[in-house]
């Protein structure tokens, strides 16, 4: 009966729902049970532990066959108030990523509803995220200009994916490079869509209620409310200008003033001093013109007006 409850709780009557209608990919997502949930993570073992964040702990399971997956363990505030706004954002990123399969986004293979806290199942992608490979360089594996490259161009496939040819446009809302997840040959894969939306063919913008992460937020979003494919590009536009850099988006300095990385390099282009402001690896290692390409490229995404922003596709 509890296990009911839980199910119900966590809408998985509406996941039942929608997974029996969606019939092209019925078999795509599977229901887990809490028991077989407890066995693959070794009873939420904390040397399973892969990573946590706003979102919650994200598990290393292994299934009897060998396979390993990650698993995504919702944080709930024990305690309190039932939170409907963390289900209403997991059942999302369910229906959302059933209906997507691109090389260039995390794999959803399922979900557990029984459990008190509810649970995603994903495809084990091993290397961490970019956040962390621009940020805690290793010198013993540098990140070359190429693999920049390669990277930033991933991230724009899986985009213009989503923009254009998914069965209806999803923006993804939260494109960051701690969602950027990375596999065993360093090809980036886009996760964490608990706050996408899929987009009416007819409707050009979702006005909602602002949710993103600072310092990779479109600035016109913040204004209007209204978010657009552009605000994904300006995101996008961050990301490469973070490859660029390895400079966070946002940065305290000594004196604790907080410093933007868009100010900084938009006022570095428009002072040609682009080049005192880049990662040594890229300059040592990156094509001059290549290099300016992909600047100039950032500096049309983060057009303060969405409109003058390219589209992911041009």
């Amino acid at each position: 009966m509890l296990k009911q409850k839980y199910f119900k709780r966590k809408g998985g009557l509406l996941l039942q729902q929608h997974l029996s209608s969606n019939e092209g990919n019925v078999e795509k997502i599977k229901l887990f049970t809490s028991k077989e949930m407890e066995k693959v993570m070794d009873h939420y073992n904390e040397n399973r532990i892969l990573g946590q964040g706003g979102q919650g702990t994200v598990y290393k399971g292994m299934l009897i066959d060998g396979s390993i997956m990650a698993i995504k363990k919702s944080k709930m505030v024990e305690g309190k108030k039932f939170d409907e706004k963390k289900v209403e954002q997991f059942i999302n990123e369910v229906i959302i990523l059933s209906q997507i399969n691109h090389r260039n986004v995390v794999k959803l293979l399922g979900c557990c509803l029984e459990a008190k806290v509810p649970l995603l199942v994903y495809e084990f992608i091993p290397n961490g995220t970019l956040y962390d490979l621009i940020h805690n360089q290793n010198e013993e594996f540098p990140l070359t200009w190429e693999m920049r490259l390669r990277i930033a161009i991933k991230i724009a496939n899986a985009l213009f994916y989503l923009h254009s040819t998914a069965s209806a446009p999803i923006y993804h809302r939260d494109i960051k490079s701690s969602n950027i997840l990375l596999d065993d040959k360093y090809r980036a894969k886009v996760s964490d869509f608990g706050t996408s939306r899929s987009i009416a063919l007819e409707q050009t913008h979702l006005t909602t209620r602002v949710q993103g992460t600072f310092g990779y937020m479109d600035p016109e979003y913040f204004r209007t409310n209204q978010f657009t494919e552009k605000s994904d590009v300006y995101s996008f536009g961050v990301v490469l200008i973070e490859l660029l850099t390895g400079q966070k988006p946002i940065s305290a300095n000594q004196s604790e003033q907080v410093r933007s990385l868009v100010s900084y390099f938009l006022h570095s282009m428009q002072e040609n001093s682009l080049f005192s402001i880049l990662n040594p690896m890229v300059v040592k290692d990156g094509p001059e013109q290549e290099i300016m390409a992909v600047a100039l490229l950032a500096k049309r995404c983060l057009n303060l007006n969405g409109k003058k922003r390219p589209t992911i596709n041009k």
